[in-house]
């Protein structure tokens, strides 16, 4: 009911910047919280950066300061603005978004398919 596609992913040397996209289509009612994860190879997927309705931001102590979230609820779509991108930033990004699809529906997760995201030093 909820499809995310997410775009923008790519390589880039150490200190290079990338923005990610993802875009929410589908049957939406409402968006609550939008934002992205991350997930090294054997290590666990981890919260980068969230964004909610009213547009409070949160983001992980690692790339505070160097990444920017925003959203545009016009178009249901969520950004990841990274800048200044470390070797340790390599990992696949997912976006995901908290939403109901009828206004008497529970909020659920929905999640993207993910994108590479490749930092060389």
């Amino acid at each position: 009911q909820v499809q995310l596609v997410e775009s923008g992913g790519g390589s880039v040397q150490a200190g290079g910047s990338l923005r990610l996209s993802c875009v929410a289509s589908g049957t939406i009612f409402s968006i609550n919280a939008m934002g992205w994860y991350r997930q090294a190879p054997g290590q666990q997927r981890e919260l980068v950066a969230k964004i909610i309705s009213g547009g409070s931001t949160d983001y992980a102590d690692s790339v505070k300061g160097r990444f920017t979230i925003s959203r545009d609820n016009a178009k249901n779509t969520v950004y990841l603005q990274m800048n200044s991108l470390k070797p340790e930033d390599t990992a696949a990004y997912y976006c995901y978004v908290d939403g109901k699809v009828t206004m008497e529906s529970w909020s659920r997760r929905y999640w993207g398919q993910g994108t590479q995201v490749t930092v060389s030093s």
